[in-house]
């Protein structure tokens, strides 16, 4: 039984920045915008709240500011994609080597030439309620908030119409810009807090290579949710899940596997579920267009 608690808390808890952030794929990708800059919107995000939580003594001013910092990243994207009409996809490569440029850039003039910064103390990381971080529960209820925003008001159907039918919606006289627009900046603002519950929760510091992949898994997350909020919360649980097995085995000394071959696990699985799910998914229809 505690084994399984064990696998259950910590599935919670590694599936938090990938809900975050593959919420924010699934708002800008039904918008009609691809947005595979998510790991370098993450990882600044990453780098500003735990810069902000050292700085203030305030993890909560952190995790703000981590979304501030994706969102900055995410009009960048928002200009290159919608105003200009460049290559979504190339956009977002930019944004992703942006990111993780910017991170250790500001990293080294912050913190005395240094790359990572300094562990948080106890009292400046995200507090713990009922054994889980907060950034649990707010993961949860930002699914909530992005489902019933879909399915019952108007900016969610509008937002989805631009991502499906824009001709007809722009027929309609809905701004089809201004909906990408609040999807892609949307998509910003939850991948940099995604990076930040990494940096000021589960890991207590920034460093360049904290984010790791955690942005691409996140995507492979809103493809095997097929676009949907709820779909995308149980993918990054799966996900989520493979890490907490990892973290599990890795500290049982009676199961003799290499620590390198178990650090493959998530992203083997990720190649797993987009090799068997690509041809069963439907992207949003004007996906990139």
């Amino acid at each position: 039984m505690s084994d399984l608690l064990f696998l259950f808390s910590t599935t919670l808890m590694y599936s938090t920045p990938l809900i975050f952030t593959a919420l924010g794929g699934v708002l800008s990708e039904k918008s009609g915008v691809i947005n595979i800059g998510l790991e370098g919107m993450m990882t600044f995000g990453a780098f500003a709240a735990s810069w902000v939580a050292i700085t203030t003594g305030n993890p909560w001013l952190g995790l703000i500011a981590g979304g501030i910092a994706g969102l900055l990243l995410s009009i960048l994207h928002a200009v290159a994609s919608i105003r200009f009409q460049a290559n979504q996809v190339v956009s977002g490569m930019a944004i992703n080597f942006l990111g993780s440029g910017l991170a250790v850039f500001f990293c080294r003039i912050f913190f005395d030439g240094t790359s990572m910064t300094p562990p948080l103390d106890l009292e400046k990381k995200i507090p713990v309620f009922f054994g889980q971080y907060a950034t649990v529960y707010l993961a949860f209820l930002a699914t909530a908030l992005i489902w019933f925003t879909f399915n019952k008001t108007t900016l969610g159907l509008r937002l989805i119409s631009a991502g499906e039918h824009p001709k007809a919606a722009g027929t309609a006289g809905i701004k089809v810009s201004y909906y990408r627009y609040i999807g892609v900046l949307a998509s910003g603002l939850l991948a940099g807090i995604g990076g930040g519950s990494l940096s000021i929760a589960i890991v207590s510091n920034f460093r360049p290579t904290l984010i790791s992949g955690q942005g691409f898994i996140a995507l492979a997350a809103m493809i095997f949710g097929k676009w949907n909020p709820v779909g995308t919360l149980f993918a990054c649980l799966f996900f989520g899940f493979s890490q907490a097995l990892v973290v599990y085995i890795g500290g049982r000394p009676e199961i003799h596997i290499s620590s390198q071959l178990l650090a493959t696990l998530p992203y083997i699985l990720t190649l797993i579920v987009l090799v068997g799910l690509m041809k069963k998914t439907t992207a949003p229809s004007a996906l990139g267009k």
